[in-house]
């Protein structure tokens, strides 16, 4: 645990150093370049927050494209800064194109970083898709009732006989199928079944 903790220290150290760096670094690039006071120290929070924000849109997973293309124009304008400053530019006399870089900057930072800011956060496997239809089923068919020659037990079609008999004597009309089911207490089908037996 405790070599653990060194390490992570020793990070830490580390990138303190070479944040405080590349902040001066940027700062005296900045004042060379005509901006002075508290607009030279602006410049180099301003790269490091599109650093940050970039680097927070690729860890996220979503538009990495716009990720990457501001975290290299961030990195751009660090390390521009940092080799700018290591003595291969007279800092006493920029050139008109740097001057004119530095004075572009916070129109770029401003854009990168709204873009970041307000551009896509779901990632493209989590979007909402419209659940596709069910495939249609074509209902079944109806299937036709069985002819008379289906079996049906006999006992049943003897009792039926007689329940029909008994209807015909007291009302003096055939029994219905309808009134055949009523009494035997069976399905449609099987009722049409006993009174096709009947006839």
């Amino acid at each position: 645990m405790r070599a653990q903790l060194a390490r992570v220290d020793a990070v830490l150290v580390q990138a303190v150093i070479a944040a405080a760096l590349s902040f001066a670094h940027l700062h005296d690039l900045a004042s060379a370049a005509g901006q002075d006071g508290w607009k030279a120290w602006a410049y180099p929070v301003s790269v490091d927050l599109l650093l940050v924000a970039a680097w927070r849109r690729l860890r996220s997973g979503c538009d990495r494209a716009a990720g990457w293309c501001w975290f290299l124009v961030a990195l751009t304008a660090s390390l521009g800064a940092n080799v700018a400053t290591a003595g291969l530019l007279d800092l006493g006399d920029v050139p008109d194109w740097l001057r004119i870089l530095v004075a572009g900057w916070p129109a770029l930072a401003f854009l990168g970083g709204t873009l970041l800011a307000h551009g896509s956060t779901a990632p493209a496997a989590d979007v909402a898709r419209e659940p596709e239809p069910a495939p249609a089923v074509a209902p079944a068919p109806p299937q036709p009732a069985p002819g008379p020659s289906t079996a049906v037990p006999a006992a049943l079609v003897e009792h039926a006989r007689k329940i029909a008999d008994a209807h015909q004597a007291r009302t003096g009309a055939p029994i219905d199928t309808a009134t055949l089911r009523a009494r035997l207490g069976v399905p449609a089908p099987l009722a049409e079944q006993i009174a096709a037996h009947l006839t």
